[in-house]
């Protein structure tokens, strides 16, 4: 179930129909006395945002500068797909998707004491980890994972829900192989006589998606990472 929550990040982006005319004059107030209107073409103006805008910048009294006739080129088309990467970018490590959610950093944790203790790169350590700990926990999330099998990695149902929970783990585990990942430790170069049982016990334990591991549990899906 989601819960309640208000977003704002740095810039404030009001989405829904009728925005103009809900947020735009009741902002006004907080800025200066000059606003650059900047648009394209002539959609604007057909659509009847233009005078929606003018309209409710005038009645402010804002002194009103337009940059009109943006046009697309390349150099903008760049620049376009430039902000979207960043806004991915900013969605994807700003925490916004995990608000009003519980969701599962048990991996990272894990990893952390792990680089902590054999100076794994992050990134390395969580693409081995994945694969291993999401076949200790997805019992306690069947529904959840089938859904993330046949949403991200389009499996075909099988005959149950774990089979294709275990389909969708294997190409999971199939991709990082593919892109050049490692899929153990050893491929780390990380020895089996590491520390693993104190990497363990010295794990931050969340609460996770599924279920909340045990220092054991842990332990455990280290060792399988060899």
């Amino acid at each position: 179930m989601m819960n309640n929550f208000i977003f704002e990040n740095k810039t404030k982006v009001c989405f829904g129909k009728g925005g103009v005319k809900k947020y735009l004059g009741s902002l006004l107030g907080n800025y200066g006395e000059t606003v650059m209107l900047a648009y394209g073409g002539g959609s604007i103006k057909r659509n009847g945002v233009y005078d929606e805008i003018m309209g409710i910048l005038n009645a402010a009294g804002k002194r009103i500068v337009e940059f009109s006739g943006i046009m697309s080129n390349p150099t903008y088309a760049k620049v376009q797909e430039g902000a979207k990467l960043a806004w991915a970018s900013a969605m994807a490590e700003n925490g916004m998707l995990k608000i009003g959610k519980v969701t599962d950093f048990q991996a990272h944790q894990i990893q952390h004491q792990l680089g902590a203790y054999t100076d794994c790169n992050h990134g390395a350590g969580l693409a081995v980890i994945h694969p291993v700990l999401y076949r200790h926990i997805y019992k306690s999330g069947t529904a959840r994972f089938t859904r993330w099998a046949q949403n991200v990695w389009d499996i075909a149902p099988k005959d149950s829900d774990e089979e294709t929970v275990a389909a969708g783990i294997d190409a999971l585990a199939a991709f990082i192989k593919e892109i050049g990942l490692p899929t153990s430790f050893a491929e780390l170069g990380i020895p089996a006589d590491t520390d693993f049982r104190a990497i363990a016990d010295s794990t931050n334990v969340t609460a996770g998606c599924c279920k909340k591991l045990t220092h054991d549990e842990i332990y455990e899906i280290l060792k399988e990472c060899l």
